[in-house]
């Protein structure tokens, strides 16, 4: 690693096009789960001026063989989380009361469910519950900030989130709901030391000046949520560099379920296998993992056995155990790689339902980690973001 860098991460706002369909994609996941927590919800949505597309697999068990249709009306879900984003003004193409809603949402495959199911089947090795599919998946921590996460990223989502805020508060009535922030942070010999610039892109009302927006993003929101030791007086604010942004959300550009997923996670700064989480049940290995992922390298950082961690580990679909687990510190844990392995290995378990057990995921929760990023929040159901395991595995070294 190079003693001095520069390294950037972006957020978007929920009402971003690829946002507004993962907040879809959860907000009928968490239907489905309202009514039985054990359904089983592959949820994508595409959205592209006025249409909304959802397309799938759900199985509601306790409503047997009844349309999801008769227990769940999708449409007002859908309306519901577009409404919620806000976009409800006259003037919005893409409008919750206007939108078009074409369904294309089926039962989930049997041959998916039986390596998933925890019974016996036909050639299946176990009785156990499988992965829903195989992949690999990474969790990441680090001491950057009180989050334990990357300084990039977690800076870059405290400026949409607040940019939400004031939004939704309705104190800015030009501000409309999509946004993108971009943040470049200079390390020196591994540690952040100053934010070089700032980039945010603000959808917005026509009748507003460029100067007003500008001058608003500057002192009403880079200056408020951003370390003010870390911006200096060569910190560089690229505001609507484009200087016009009145276009916006699935009306500018067609948005997809599962596009932003290093938005979602550690933006660049550690790895991602690939999977994306929004629409999926715990089941999916591709979220579920991910999530223990991070709270297994959150409690290593947390337990002050590392600086940085990064947890690697692979399933196969069907199979009760991870074929693969890894950890890397970087250099930076107090006793080589080999040896916290084999204390997180004591302290965790991954297989994937005792992750859903251990982390209790079979809740409607998943609609508060959609937007600012998975990881990183401070709410009690996102239970992936507790470090209550750092005790267990300093004991675990010794």
């Amino acid at each position: 690693m190079p003693r001095s860098f520069i390294f950037s991460s972006e957020s978007v706002g929920e009402g971003h096009p690829d946002k507004v369909c993962d907040t879809i994609s959860d907000a009928i996941l968490d239907a489905c789960l309202t009514i039985d927590p054990k359904s089983r919800v592959a949820c994508e949505t595409f959205a592209k001026s006025n249409i909304v597309v959802v397309g799938g697999e759900i199985t509601i068990p306790k409503i047997g063989q009844k349309p999801i249709g008769d227990v769940i009306n999708i449409d007002k879900v859908i309306r519901d989380a577009v409404r919620g984003i806000g976009y409800i003004h006259d003037d919005d193409v893409f409008h919750a009361d206007r939108i078009f809603i074409n369904n294309y949402l089926t039962t989930q495959s049997p041959d998916i469910a039986q390596g998933v199911d925890a019974k016996k089947a036909k050639n299946k090795d176990t009785a156990e519950q499988g992965a829903g599919d195989q992949g690999i998946m990474f969790g990441y921590a680090c001491n950057e900030t009180d989050e334990l996460m990357p300084a990039p990223i977690m800076f870059a989502h405290r400026l949409g989130r607040e940019l939400t805020k004031i939004r939704k508060a309705g104190k800015i009535k030009w501000l409309r709901p999509d946004a993108k922030s971009q943040v470049s942070v200079e390390y020196k010999d591994g540690k952040p030391t100053k934010i070089v610039n700032v980039v945010i892109s603000t959808q917005h009302s026509a009748d507003v000046e460029h100067a007003d927006i500008r001058a608003f993003c500057v002192d009403q929101i880079i200056k408020k949520v951003l370390p003010k030791n870390m911006l200096t007086p060569d910190t560089e604010f690229l505001i609507n560099p484009t200087g016009r942004f009145v276009v916006g959300g699935p009306q500018g550009d067609s948005g997809l379920t599962g596009r932003k997923i290093i938005v979602d996670t550690y933006g660049g700064t550690g790895r991602h296998g690939g999977g994306a989480f929004s629409g999926k049940d715990p089941s999916k290995v591709d979220r579920s993992a991910a999530y223990m992922g991070r709270w297994v390298a959150k409690n290593v950082v947390a337990a002050g056995l590392a600086e940085r961690c990064e947890v690697q580990f692979a399933y196969a679909i069907g199979h009760p155990r991870p074929v693969s687990v890894h950890i890397d510190t970087f250099g930076t844990g107090i006793k080589d790689d080999d040896a916290i392995l084999s204390a997180v290995l004591k302290t965790f378990s991954f297989k994937p339902a005792d992750i859903v057990q251990q982390l209790d995921l079979l809740r409607p929760i998943y609609s508060k980690s959609t937007n600012y990023g998975h990881f990183g929040k401070d709410d009690p159901d996102l239970t992936w973001e507790r470090t209550d395991k750092a005790e267990a595995l300093k004991k675990a070294l010794k």
